[in-house]
């Protein structure tokens, strides 16, 4: 999976919390890792200069994903999962 293709899945599921429950059940872990590697990067600072909406809408749905538990999320145990296949 490309860097554009881990974005785009991390903000999906960023948009719907609710979908993180199916991948983890369907066994996605590469997606999963993509989120947690997304959400531990950050919105770049960039973004509230190019596109204050779509910063901002990350900002809210990143502090909602921490908020609701997502940083037991483990990334290096995701990517060992995701790696085994």
């Amino acid at each position: 999976m490309n860097a554009r293709e881990e974005e785009l899945i991390a903000r999906e599921l960023l948009a719907s919390p609710d979908l993180v429950a199916v991948y983890w059940h369907r066994k996605q872990w590469a997606a999963l890792a993509a989120l947690a590697r997304f959400a531990r990067r950050d919105v770049p600072v960039e973004l509230a200069q190019t596109d204050p909406a779509l910063y901002r809408t990350l900002r809210e749905q990143i502090t909602r994903f921490f908020l609701r538990g997502g940083d037991v999320l483990s990334l290096e145990k995701l990517e060992a999962l995701a790696r085994r296949g």
